[in-house]
């Protein structure tokens, strides 16, 4: 599968087409969603079920209430997978929220079980837009460890972020000595920038995962009717989101206006008061006037 100038695919970083993409029943986004999941962990991983989210997986109109990819791997690892067009500021929280909810919701219950039949588990979030950490580094993995000393505590949950803002440099680099996780990093930035097609090509070749990836968005860009669905999806979430944040915008201005006019309202009865104590201790209305006039 390879993309040329009349190709014309839907932004894979729109967190409703990135879903899906990996979630069909298809032995392609399947096999893409195992491979990604490989690059970005540091080892060979096999999905073998995607748990059931709300809302279904198969419902592509209800998408927009939830965009995570819940998944389990072969030896019952258990792994999220979003992808977040405009990361929050308070995406590090966020993610450790959901890392921690990832972890303790593993049941081991029951007289036969211990804390060590818990399995590892990775909250990944690809950040699609802006800058989020202040190096240069794509692809940070977290975990707890003591920070004065520098020793790991070695427990089984993770937190994986990777960066797509800083490309810039890694785009120029043959593709031969780019990693994986720079190869899916370059595919999601660039994919739909035709000046990169080249790029994008070489990386194919190099990634079968990838190359699985893209057979499966361009079936879904080049089905009509998903494609509508999947765009109206993402205008209702700009619609959303904008109205949200006009709201808050309005929100400040009114408050500030209020603001003003309270601190004039507070000032005339300050001023009024003043003159008032002047004028019982003694002084005469000349004498106030001159006072104010200096």
């Amino acid at each position: 599968m390879y993309f040329d100038d009349l190709d014309d695919p839907i932004d894979i970083c729109l967190d409703n087409v990135f879903k899906a993409v990996f979630t069909r029943n298809t032995h392609a986004s399947q096999g893409a969603l195992s491979r990604l999941i490989s690059a970005l962990i540091g080892r060979e991983v096999s999905i073998i079920t995607i748990s059931a989210n709300e809302p279904p997986i198969d419902n592509i109109r209800d998408r927009q209430i939830r965009f995570d990819i819940n998944c389990k791997a072969e030896n019952s690892e258990l792994i999220n997978v979003e992808m977040s067009l405009n990361p929050d500021p308070f995406e590090p929280v966020r993610l450790e929220f959901h890392a921690g909810k990832l972890f303790t919701g593993q049941d081991i219950r029951g007289s036969d079980k211990s804390y060590d039949d818990l399995k590892q588990t990775y909250q990944i979030a690809i950040l699609a837009k802006d800058r989020f950490f202040s190096d240069e580094i794509i692809l940070h993995t977290f975990e707890y460890y003591d920070r004065e000393h520098n020793v790991p505590l070695n427990g089984r949950s993770r937190i994986i972020t990777l960066e797509l803002s800083k490309l810039d440099k890694v785009i120029e680099k043959p593709t031969k000595d780019m990693s994986a996780p720079e190869h899916w990093g370059v595919f999601f930035r660039y994919l739909t920038d035709k000046a990169k097609r080249g790029k994008i090509n070489e990386i194919i070749d190099y990634e079968e995962g990838i190359a699985m990836a893209s057979e499966v968005l361009m079936s879904i860009s080049k089905d009509e009717v998903e494609r509508a669905r999947l765009m109206s999806e993402y205008k209702y979430e700009l619609d959303l989101q904008s109205k949200i944040t006009y709201a808050k915008r309005q929100g400040r201005k009114e408050g500030e206006a209020k603001g003003i006019k309270a601190g004039k309202l507070e000032g005339k009865q300050e001023g009024r008061q003043e003159i008032l104590d002047l004028l019982k201790s003694g002084k005469s209305a000349e004498e106030i006037i001159k006072d104010y006039s200096h």
